[in-house]
């Protein structure tokens, strides 16, 4: 095993920390965390013709972290992190994240989704078993059940191929803990959003879009089901979860929530009333976009989280949507105004370009 690690030697009493998929949103507000309480900081990310570190450099710490090329597909990029990285902890936040782009490429999303959690849990248990590992895990486990809130002894019934392979990801990360006492942990988070949310999720695509609208560069926002309904809570508290179920004495699996739900129509309402438009001038439902098979209702129970972890969520629905329509607002204006600085949305493609299976089918 590697002595030396990325970036120079490191001082025995830091702690150091390796976030798969460290450039998403979770990746990106977990490793500021991280920094801010001392801890080296190591995460994966998949080589891409262009680079995929806007989140980190808008969050000014991707000087700060540690970049590793790795592929959930390949163990031997796996394994090569590790030894480098040399963790005390891992935090396993990869995966092909789109409930939507799961029903196009169900296959694909079993293989990064599902059984990516067993090579990165095998090379834990082959390279040091004491890595304490974090599995997001995801409310979508619960699908398509007919409790009225979900917890930790709630029945699954998942709905997609995405929920599937987390299914998989949830009772393997288990296994692993009971099996070979490896120190394991299923964060079993419901919606959280940020400004740093990609635009493929519908929270995100709504405040982007008023905030285009709003400025005259947008003309209408197209959606699918208007009527489901999530539990959606702030990103960077989330991520403040993950870090307490590794400071535990014991591993378990804990539901992160807000005991709230909310509607699309109910999130569409709040961000056109904070640029002061009515939403049915602007939004039109299409057909395409609705999934084959969906979730209508998920609305967590963080009790438990609440007694063991001392975490419960702050930022509630209404303060959430406004934080995000406001920061899109502003970065839009400062873009038209002739600013530049790392942003995803000014490169995004128009979705109606893009021709997926659900159009094919349609057609």
């Amino acid at each position: 095993m590697r002595k030396k690690i990325f970036g120079g030697e490191t001082s025995k009493t830091m702690k150091k920390a390796l976030i798969t998929g460290i450039t998403g949103q979770d990746g990106a507000y977990l490793a500021k965390l991280l920094l801010d309480k001392g801890y080296r900081v190591y995460g994966t990310y998949r080589r891409l013709s262009t680079p995929n570190f806007w989140r980190l450099q808008y969050l000014d710490i991707f000087e700060k972290v540690n970049l590793i090329p790795a592929d959930l597909i390949d163990t031997a990029s796996i394994v090569e992190a590790i030894e480098i990285s040399q963790p005390d902890e891992l935090y396993h936040l990869a995966a092909q994240s789109f409930v939507g782009t799961s029903f196009e490429q169900p296959i694909g999303t079993g293989e990064i989704t599902g059984l990516g959690v067993t090579r990165i849990l095998e090379a834990i248990r082959e390279l040091n078993p004491k890595i304490k590992f974090y599995q997001a895990s995801s409310s979508e486990l619960y699908g398509r059940g007919n409790s009225r809130s979900q917890n930790e002894n709630t029945p699954f019934c998942p709905a997609s191929p995405y929920a599937i392979a987390k299914l998989y990801g949830y009772w393997i990360t288990r296994i692993y803990r009971q099996g070979y006492g490896i120190f394991a942990c299923n964060g079993i988070l419901f919606n959280h959003e940020s400004p740093l949310r990609g635009l493929e999720f519908v929270t995100r695509k709504i405040s982007n879009s008023v905030a285009k609208i709003a400025l005259g560069l947008q003309k209408e926002l197209r959606l699918g089901n208007l009527e489901a309904k999530r539990d959606w809570g702030y990103a960077p508290e989330y991520v403040e979860s993950m870090y307490l179920m590794l400071q535990k004495d014991k591993p378990d699996d804990y539901v992160i929530a807000t005991n709230e739900t909310h509607s699309v129509r109910e999130f569409l309402e709040e961000a056109f009333k904070i640029v002061n438009l009515n939403w049915k001038k602007y939004v039109k439902v299409d057909k395409l976009l609705y999934r084959p098979l969906d979730v209508e209702r998920l609305r967590g129970d963080y009790a438990k989280a609440k007694k063991e972890l001392g975490w419960e969520p702050k930022v509630k629905f209404k303060e959430l949507v406004k934080i995000m329509v406001e920061e899109d607002l502003n970065r839009w204006q400062r873009w038209l105004k002739g600013e530049r600085f790392p942003w995803d949305a000014i490169n995004y493609p128009d979705e109606h370009k893009i021709l997926s299976r659900q159009y094919r089918l349609d057609r």
